[in-house]
Order: structure tokens, then sequence, then C-alpha cells
């Protein structure tokens, strides 16, 4: 096994089932230690790829590569090194969520049972009740304590807080802080655009199968806008007509309006010339990066601007 390899590699994958090609041309580049943001609506491909990643299915063509072998042909040997939690886990009605986790943790052989502990602590959840009894986020929390516990180098989570409240949510964070201290590495695809934009170095986004955009948070900012929220001594309407101002609004005495990311320096200079009392600028959200690519998508279905930019 090559230790150098990235954790994940994909190129150009291909994967149809009859008409539909879910993944089309797909690259993705993971490396050791990393957190990496998966977004995309449900449809986009996500959990198509999570299941190549786990070797239940088989690319039509293309390079797929977890810590330099292939999931499907070295799959045995490679789920020694990774757990996955789906964003909807059904459990053994009968045992109860610690005798589940239990046999988890068992079938790979040793750990650590006051990590396991710990992390039923941490995640508040009695292990006592039969399984049938649990919510759908106490169902969750068996499966994120299942994985979080097992000593691996790699987790795959696809929507993984699914039902979680948000006191869990924090704890999921941290814990997830905690692994990537360790040197684990995570793939995370999640609907919570907060969750993602907080806890990964990198973000990919799939539109149809593809991988649109891909890098830090940094590097995918300078490519969209930034908001301004400005109170100037004089109108700042004029900046309206600027091509590069976008959504130019007032609120009470303040005027507020999106900047194309390299026209920023012009907008101030304008700014300044107008006499400004104050000022904020917020950097484009993870939200408007995702909103770059699926705008569009949700204007065919009759969503605003406006509303988009609340979904989350």
């Amino acid at each position: 096994m090559n230790e150098n390899a990235p954790v994940i590699y994909a190129e150009n994958l291909i994967k149809e089932f009859g008409p539909v090609r879910a993944l089309d041309n797909l690259n993705l580049n993971i490396a050791s230690g990393e957190v990496h943001g998966f977004l995309g609506p449900n449809g986009a491909g996500k959990s198509t790829t999570m299941r190549v990643l786990l070797g239940l299915l088989r690319p039509d063509s293309g390079t797929v590569q977890m810590f330099g072998r292939d999931p499907w042909r070295d799959a045995v040997t490679l789920h020694e090194r990774l757990a996955y939690v789906p964003g909807d886990v059904e459990l053994w009605p009968n045992l109860t969520g610690g005798e589940v986790i239990d046999m988890f943790l068992r079938l790979r052989g040793s750990y650590n049972k006051a990590r396991r502990d710990e992390l039923i602590e941490r995640f508040d959840l009695d292990p006592r009740k039969k399984t049938r009894t649990y919510s759908k986020g106490n169902r969750q929390k068996v499966a994120l304590i299942s994985a979080l516990a097992a000593d691996v180098d790699l987790l795959l989570l696809d929507e993984p807080t699914a039902g979680l409240d948000p006191l869990m949510e924090a704890v999921f964070q941290e814990v997830i802080h905690q692994a990537k201290s360790e040197g684990r590495s995570v793939l995370l695809s999640s609907h919570i655009l907060a969750q993602v934009e907080a806890l990964s170095d990198r973000i990919s986004i799939i539109r149809a199968g593809h991988i649109v955009e891909s890098g830090t948070l940094s590097e995918l900012r300078h490519m969209t806008r930034t908001t301004i929220e400005v109170e100037t001594e004089r109108s700042a309407q004029p900046l309206a007509g600027c091509s590069f101002v976008h959504d130019f609004h007032t609120e009470a005495e303040r005027s507020v309006f999106e900047v194309d990311g390299d026209h920023v320096g012009e907008a101030m200079n304008l700014l300044t010339d107008l006499g400004i009392r104050s000022i904020v600028a917020h950097p484009p959200t993870l939200e408007q990066l995702l909103m770059r690519h699926y705008g569009e998508d949700l204007s065919q279905r009759g969503v605003s601007n406006g509303t988009a930019k609340k979904v989350s």
C-alpha cells in the first residue's frame, strides 16, 4: 500500500444507470488529515460517489483509489481503515444502542472502550434502550459513535447529522476537529452549509455528477461577490449603475449591495469620495458559492434569488 498516495484520488469517474449519468468525469482529490466538504443537492451524485468509494458500485470508467488501492478490488482491506455513516440509519430493533455500538466495534477487533464511553456521554445517548425506541437523531448517534470510536484513518460521512439538534451539532463539530487533530481524513457530505464551512479545509461543489468548483474557501471566494453595507455622507445611489455592483438597495440610512470580487478596491474608492461614515464588508458565504451554480436551477423551479439565499 502506497502510504504517500492521496487518501482519496478519483479521476474522470463515470457511472451510468441506464440512460442516467450519475457521475460525469468526476475528479476528486483528498489529502491525508484533510476535512473535505462535499456539496450539492439531492441527485447531484454525492451518494453515488460515496458508494463507489465504499466499493459498493463499480465505475464504468475512470480511475479511483483510496490509500493507493482500488475500492472495488480491495474493499475488504480498505474497510479496515475507514468508517462510514449514512444519512438514514437502520438498526436492529431488538438490540440496545450499546449492543449495536459494541457489535460494530468488535467486528473491527480491539477497540478503545474509554473512547466509546466518552462519545456516548458527549452525544448524550442512553445505550440501554432498545433501538426500536430511538428517534432518528438517536439512531444517527449510534452510527456516529460507532464510526468515531473506531481506530480508522478515513471517515466517509454522508449527511451524518440528519436529525440531530443544534447542541449535538456542536458536539459533532468538536469531535470532527479532534479527529482531524489526530490525523484522520474526512469526506463530509452535508446540506448544512454552516457545518461544512466551519469544518472543511477544502470544498468541492458537485453538479450533475461533475465537480464544478474545488478548493479552499479563500480560493473560491475571490470568484464571487462581497456584500457591503455602508453609510455615506452623500447618497451612494450612483454606484447602482456600475456594472460590477449588484442588488443595490437601501436599509434605513445604509446602502447595501454586492460587488464582484475583483472590483472591491474600485468600489471602495468610489465610496471614499462619497464620505464613509460606517462600513461593514462581508466575504462571500459558502451559500453564495453554492448558489452560483444552482441559482439557475432554483429559478426554473420558481424560487426567487432572495428566497434561495435563505435555503440551507
